[in-house]
């Protein structure tokens, strides 16, 4: 039994449990709003996780597992998600609480264009591969579907939480790549350090969703 993976999930708690005691960010009174938003998504991509597993586009390293398994993953990968997810979901609210300017809000449809037509792009050379195939499908699919369909509007709000959350991506992905805890069968080569190339969008699709689930439990919370 090792509990390397385990320690790094569980490690992530900090960032949502620091901001429990900042007064501001309201985090202690809507934390009951994301639990379930975080494990929604956790379960769905462990789901994706174990296709990945079944179709050989992830192999995990035992050296690096307690040994407890969920089906065909270990038990650390969802935990992961979803302390993972906690911890975006706590700094969206932090950013949202201490910069509630939204000028620039103009600017993501724009940005959300350019994040479809980079899915598209993506899944047009990668359609072969299952890790770099499902992430941007996955992708493409929550974008299109928060900015063209869905009545919430953050996505401003989100892309800058997503681009503040990715210092916790690098630190544990990168540590999840370096020892490695999983190894990635099924990718385009390419690379940013360590960390696959897809791996920033599966975590974006990640966040987005347990954001958008967050906010849908807001709104029908104040119904």
């Amino acid at each position: 039994m090792n509990l390397t993976y385990l320690l790094l999930a569980l490690s992530i708690l900090l960032i949502p449990t620091l901001l429990l005691f900042v007064k501001k960010t309201n985090f202690n009174q809507t934390i009951k709003l994301a639990i379930p938003a975080v494990f929604i998504t956790g379960l769905i991509f462990s789901l994706f996780a174990i296709l990945f597993v079944i179709f050989n586009a992830w192999v995990f390293n035992p050296s690096y597992l307690s040994g407890v398994f969920l089906w065909l993953i270990p038990i650390e990968e969802g935990l992961f998600y979803m302390t993972s997810c906690l911890a975006g979901i706590a700094i969206y609210q932090a950013l949202n609480a201490f910069f509630p300017e939204n000028a620039l809000d103009k600017f993501s449809l724009s940005f959300s264009n350019l994040m479809l037509g980079i899915c598209i792009a993506m899944l047009f050379f990668a359609h072969m591969k299952w890790y770099s195939t499902l992430s941007f499908g996955v992708l493409f699919l929550l974008v299109f579907y928060t900015e063209y369909i869905n009545k919430l509007r953050f996505s401003y709000r989100f892309y800058r939480a997503y681009m503040v959350s990715l210092v916790l991506f690098y630190l544990a992905y990168g540590l999840i790549s370096m020892l490695p805890v999983i190894s990635y069968k099924d990718t385009l080569d390419l690379r940013i350090g360590l960390i696959p190339f897809e791996s920033h969008f599966y975590f974006m699709a990640m966040l987005l969703l347990s954001i958008y689930l967050f906010e849908l439990f807001k709104s029908r919370s104040k119904a």
